[in-house]
């Protein structure tokens, strides 16, 4: 079992980058696919990027591709979301969240594929 643990997140003006990084409690960090998602006001929750239990694979939402990158450190517990070039678009309520595996794969982009999940992190960019 892991808590996955949000924070990184704030105010930043649009083409302005943020970190956001997920801390991920428990001693089986590895064993866990990552994703992070995002919610919107008044939108449902949307895949962003996943990575694989050794950080080898990722896949990245298209709507962020070139923009956004996920990595993690295993011996940190933690993954991060890299976010260039922001828009105010993606103002949103930002979720990181953890999927128990056996395989090496990072496909992993629907939210009801995830086991658990963190509270989230707002990030608000301005136009």
């Amino acid at each position: 079992q892991v808590l996955p643990v949000e924070s990184g997140g704030g105010l930043v003006q649009a083409g302005g980058s943020l970190r956001l990084s997920c801390a991920a409690g428990g001693r089986t960090f590895s064993s866990y696919a990552m994703g992070w998602f995002r919610q919107a006001p008044g939108k449902e929750r949307e895949f962003v990027a996943t990575i694989s239990r050794s950080g080898g694979n990722t896949a990245i939402a298209d709507s962020v591709k070139g923009r956004f990158t996920i990595s993690r450190d295993n011996a940190k517990n933690t993954v991060y979301l890299q976010m260039n070039s922001l828009t105010a678009e993606e103002t949103a309520l930002y979720y990181c969240a953890a999927h128990f595996v056996t395989l090496t794969a990072a496909n992993y982009r629907r939210d009801d594929e995830y086991e658990y999940w963190g509270q989230g992190t707002q990030v608000a960019v301005s136009s």
